[in-house]
């Protein structure tokens, strides 16, 4: 019987994680692969060779494979490095300087200075050209299109060497005409350039924020495309005449073809994150968990999002880094805080941490690869915290190179060694912290009801500090923690999402016309899922609609209910409405007459379902291989069972003898109390003294406190 197996890859900045799920035997494996930056496809295809391989088949059999899908970081990384190409905006005339303008809004209040610099904006002014024309809010032209100044401005931007542009016009939301006839004017004009159309890639109104999320469309574009094609070329190749699926991970919890991607770019600012956060969610559903935090640590960023339900929240007020993306998107917020992150020393000659990554290549310093810049990864691997080695040892580490960079810098600092490469975990676990209380406290939640899971490779090497600084209960970390986000990538769906600005007053909305929208936007998801392969029996659909008190300026989303569109539908979407009001704000207004609700946008999300690999739940025995019973503590080196590795986890206290753990010696049941060090194959948890690990049925590690915090623990948390 031939075989038919399914891969997911996550490409991140330092290591390629892959899983494999056989679907006839179910057996599912994993393994990783460093990354090659020079060529991503390197790397994605000694994936596919790898985990073939230790599914017994041979490299290059690419008939075995029924479908790939693929978390790509390559958007992501390239906003929070800034490395923004030169781009171009086309704008109404009159209104150039919209991205100047902004939301006017300063952050944090200054924080603790009397001066802000406004940053620099996406397109500088210099860079954006008005064309003549003008539609009103229904999509009616007001002005004509003025094709000769359009072709003015094409020829500048083709003079000036700019092959990049962003085209939003006044209300192209409403009536996309101007719109396609701009592209087709560069399409004569300056044939070479990129285009992205706010119309096609964000149909909603708000002028600014419809901007922003096509200029960062059109500024991910040229590498995201050549890198999905390039992808999809060699994964051709390898399979021969045989076509394979080959899906990318979206940023709103789908995936998509990578022809289709390819033209949605944006889609994919989130798409890593996203497959790590619903991996997460699956891992922590299964084991128990309800409300749950995810926080998922790679080379170059740490991402956290927050999972009620076992779903994911979502949200359309996105950003990554200083750019905001008004698309569907799993609600996660990405600090620069990942292994490969670097620590420097500012004007002031304070120590700050991030964004700025090593990556893979060069790399950090104990990675011998010409890295010339202290990282994360250094800190811990002077400190023991990690194995001289990576992957088992496959990449061995020069663990010299690293403590010779963290000496040079804390020769700077005034410090001793062991109290600079602290002092950078610290501000590191400070930066995720503040990351976690972004998307919990800022947003009304109490942290302190929450599960965190961590993974990715960095993802679990500060989660007792963590603990410690957010007064988190509990902490679960996955089997192969390092390869959740590629695990992720088996368990969604396909999955596109459509929107259509429609402000209305509740009272005076027109079921008919209502429906009539909705079933638009379903023919649009519709066609979407032929072309993606599904059968119209396989086809679901989504409604839903943004809503809000006549007035208010921001919106909150809520479902629709299926079938017909009548005013009992309307008047449920209203009390949808006023629950989701309350749970977000505590109040509403459902008893007041006065106040009106507002709909805004319509949206529907078409789904093309696939199959999900199982979790093995493994019984809890007695009596354990390995010699030791279930429920007692693991051999420790008190009992001569456990190897020990020095490791200072507080720089007052230097370097203890600390007990190491291989997890694939840890059975269900298995407890482990700190300091301890547990490894694997593409993950490690420093278990700090004061902390217990336990192993559940599912073989996650669950970390809780041995002991209260202190009262300086407490003081930090308040």
């Amino acid at each position: 019987m031939a075989r038919s197996i399914r891969i997911g890859i996550d490409t991140g900045g330092t290591f390629t994680d892959v899983v494999a799920f056989d679907e006839e035997s179910g057996r599912l494996v994993t393994t990783k692969t460093p990354s090659t930056p020079a060529d991503p496809a390197d790397g994605f295809m000694a994936g596919i060779d790898k985990v073939l391989g230790l599914l017994g088949l041979p490299e290059g059999d690419g008939d075995a494979i029924a479908a790939v899908s693929h978390g790509t970081t390559v958007a992501t990384n390239q906003l929070l490095e800034g490395k923004v190409d030169r781009l171009g905006f086309v704008t109404t005339t009159g209104y150039e300087a919209m991205l100047e303008i902004a939301r006017q809004s300063v952050p944090d209040g200054y924080g603790n200075s009397y001066f802000w610099v406004k940053p620099d904006r996406i397109v500088p002014r210099h860079l954006v050209k008005g064309v003549e024309g003008r539609l009103d809010f229904s999509g009616a032209e007001v002005r004509p299109f003025d094709e000769e100044g359009a072709r003015a401005v094409a020829r500048w931007f083709r003079d000036q060497g700019i092959s990049t542009l962003g085209v939003c016009f006044l209300h192209a939301y409403a009536n996309p005409e101007h719109e396609e006839r701009m592209r087709a004017v560069l399409a004569e004009e300056h044939p070479d350039a990129v285009v992205s159309l706010s119309s096609e890639v964000l149909r909603e109104y708000r002028e600014y924020e419809r901007a922003m999320t096509t200029l960062v469309d059109a500024a991910v574009k040229p590498r995201l495309s050549a890198y999905v094609t390039n992808i999809k070329d060699r994964l051709a190749a390898y399979a021969g005449e045989r076509r394979v699926p080959f899906y990318v991970m979206k940023s709103n919890g789908g995936v998509l073809s990578a022809d289709e991607v390819v033209h949605q770019p944006i889609t994919t600012v989130l798409s890593g994150p996203a497959a790590g956060a619903l991996g997460a969610a699956l891992i922590a559903q299964v084991a128990g968990f309800d409300r749950v935090l995810t926080s998922d640590g790679g080379g170059t960023s740490t991402d956290v999002s927050v999972v009620i339900g076992g779903e994911p929240t979502l949200t359309t007020e996105g950003s990554v880094g200083a750019f905001p993306s008004k698309i569907p998107m799993i609600d996660v917020v990405t600090v620069g805080a990942g292994g490969g992150s670097i620590a420097w020393l500012s004007p002031e000659g304070t120590l700050k941490v991030g964004p700025q990554s090593a990556g893979a290549d060069p790399g950090p310093l104990c990675y011998g690869k010409g890295g010339t810049e202290v990282t994360i990864t250094d800190a811990h691997v002077v400190l023991g915290r990690i194995p001289p080695h990576l992957l088992g040892g496959e990449i061995p580490l020069d663990v010299d190179a690293a403590r010779a960079g963290i000496e040079a810098l804390a020769k700077e600092l005034g410090l001793t060694p062991e109290a600079c490469a602290t002092g950078v975990l610290e501000i590191s676990a400070w930066n995720q912290a503040n990351a976690l209380r972004q998307v919990t406290v800022k947003r009304g939640l109490d942290v302190r009801d929450f599960t965190l899971t961590t993974f990715g490779g960095s993802g679990s090497l500060l989660l007792c500090r963590l603990m410690d600084v957010l007064g988190i209960p509990t902490v679960l970390v996955p089997p192969n923690p390092g390869n959740v986000s590629a695990f992720g990538l088996l368990t969604v769906d396909v999955k596109n999402d459509y929107v259509q600005t429609h402000v209305a007053l509740a009272d005076a909305l027109d079921p008919a016309d209502v429906a009539g929208r909705y079933d638009a936007l379903a023919a649009q998801a519709r066609d979407a899922l032929v072309k993606e392969g599904f059968a119209a029996e396989q086809h679901q659909f989504v409604r839903t609609a943004d809503l809000r008190y006549f007035g208010q300026a921001y919106e909150v989303r809520v479902p629709v209910p299926d079938g017909p569109m009548d005013q009992g539908t309307l008047e449920t979407v209203a009390g949808h409405f006023h629950a989701a009001h309350t749970g977000l704000y505590g109040y509403d207004f459902a008893g007041d007459p006065s106040q009106q609700v507002e709909w805004v946008n319509l949206r529907v999300s078409g789904i093309g379902p696939i199959q999900r690999p199982e979790i093995q739940r493994h019984e809890i025995q007695q009596q354990e291989p390995g010699g030791f019973e279930t429920g007692a503590r693991a051999p420790s080196s008190t009992t001569g069972g456990a190897p020990t590795r020095p490791v200072c986890f507080d720089a007052a206290e230097g370097y203890v003898a600390t007990p190491l753990h291989q997890r694939s010696d840890l059975r269900p049941g298995v407890t482990i109390e700190g300091p301890a060090v547990i490894e694997e194959f593409g993950s490690t948890v420093p278990l700090h003294p004061g902390f217990t690990a336990r192993v559940d049925e599912y073989l996650n590690i669950i970390v809780t406190r041995a002991a209260a915090p202190s009262t300086e623990q407490s003081q930090e948390q308040s």
